[in-house]
This record gives structure tokens, sequence and C-alpha cells, in this order.
């Protein structure tokens, strides 16, 4: 009977987790050009069609419309309906790991990795990590400290001084020597309140997972004219870091200290 519910909850978790996706894609869209998420209506921003509600099933929709407005036939981003997937999969990914475990703490990672989705897109358009976003990850990172048994709140306490300090001291280093900005206030708080949420040795996880592609892409981004004197957005790869370390990290880590029979 166990076993149903768990079936149960992971699909139930799929099929809402594709529901708030596609909220999510009004989240990424409104919320940086200061727009309220409630009014108006989701609409095409080219012609002002207001969508039905046929119009906005997910995943569905877009593959019904060949990705194209159903008024104008304007293309629309397949960037919505990667939001939809993504949301999904990374919720059916939290009930699968975490469910059996705690309740709580897969409802919460359901809600940093939606979080997380809107951090990437939002900071890859427009390079800001809106405030209202941290605030929540960081009262997700207090009620974490209640329910995952994997850290404690020394852990978690440390985590979420040495992310912001490291960072901060990073970010003040680089404007000293190179006279520029190296490293947003948002990329600081994030490293802050996601410390918080994951315990200092799956944040320093996470960064050497963030660092490690960032280095290699933003490097052959930068080179000639093009790239010469360019701001590039590093909170999705801190995202993609952040998030591999949250699922999978105390698994990784046991993994390398078993290597030295530790």
């Amino acid at each position: 009977m166990q076993q149903f519910y768990f079936i149960c909850a992971c699909v139930l978790s799929g099929i809402l987790g594709l529901c708030v996706g596609s909220f999510l894609n009004v989240v990424i869209y409104r919320v940086p050009n200061g727009m309220s998420i409630a009014k108006p209506n989701s609409h095409c921003p080219t012609c002002k069609y207001e969508l039905r509600w046929y119009d906005n099933i997910p995943v569905v929709s877009y593959l019904m419309l060949g990705g194209k407005c159903r008024s104008c036939k304007t293309h629309i981003s397949f960037r919505y309906t990667a939001v939809e997937i993504a949301n999904t999969v990374l919720w059916l990914l939290s009930a699968l790991l975490f469910w059996r475990q705690s309740i709580p703490l897969a409802c919460i990672n359901m809600a940093v990795s939606s979080i997380f989705i809107c951090i990437f897109f939002i900071d890859l358009e427009h390079k800001i990590i809106p405030d209202r976003f941290q605030v929540m990850l960081l009262l997700l990172g207090v009620a974490s400290c209640f329910f995952d048994e994997n850290v404690f709140w020394g852990s978690q306490l440390v985590g979420g001084i040495a992310g912001f300090a490291v960072f901060y001291l990073i970010s003040w280093l680089f404007e000293i020597f190179y006279h520029k900005e190296g490293l947003g206030g948002g990329d600081v708080k994030l490293a802050g309140v996601v410390g918080l949420l994951l315990g200092w040795e799956r944040l320093l996880l996470g960064l050497l997972i963030a660092t490690i592609p960032a280095a290699i892409i933003l490097s052959i981004l930068s080179r000639g004219k093009e790239g010469e004197g360019r701001e590039f957005p590093f909170a999705p790869f801190l995202v993609l870091g952040f998030g591999t370390s949250m699922f999978f990290g105390t698994q990784i880590i046991n993994w390398y200290l078993s290597l030295f029979g530790i």
C-alpha cells in the first residue's frame, strides 16, 4: 500500500510540476519587467491576443499550435515549453528522492527547484536576480533546518555565512584590482541563502560544479572584440551547480570520501 501511495505522489508531483511550470513562465516574463503576475491575462506580446484555456495547456498547446501564436502566427520561444518540462522533471525528481525521507523536505525541494528555474532564465536574459527570490530561498533554507537529516544547524549556519562572506570578498577584491564589478550583489546574496539551505559541504560542492563549466564557457565567450567588456550572467551556472548538489550532493560526497576509505 505504501508503494501505491508513493507512486501516486510521484505522478501527482509531475502533473502539478507541469502546471506550476506554466505559471513560472508568467513570473519569468513579468517580474523583471515590473508587471503584475495576476493581471492582465496571458496574451501574445506581439498582437495582444488573449490566450484561451486551450492555448495554455502546458507543452500540448505549444505542439498543437506548431510553436506559433494562434492569431498572428508569430513564433513562440521554445523556452516556455523548456521551463514547463524542466519544472516537471525537477518536481518528479524531488518526489522520487525525498518523499520517503520527509514529505515537507520534498515539498521544499520542489519550491527551491521552481525558484532556481526563475533565477536561471531571468538572470540569463536580464542579468538580475530579484530580491523576492532571495527572500523565498532564505525562508525555505530556514524551514529545511527542521526536515533535512543530511545537514544540521551548525553546517547550515556556516554555509550561509561562508557563502555570503566568500562571494562578497571575491567581489570586493575584483573591484579593487580590476576597477569593475566581478560578481553582482545578487550572486553574493544567492550564495549566502543557498549556503543556509544546503550546508557548507554541499555548498562547496555546488560551487565546484558551477565554476568548472563557467570558467570554460565564459572564457570562450569573452574572447575577441565582441566579448571584450561584456557582462556575463553567472547565476545560471550557480543554479545548475546548486541544483545538482541539492539533489545528489550527499551521494557525490559520500562516493568521493569512500575513495579514501572514509
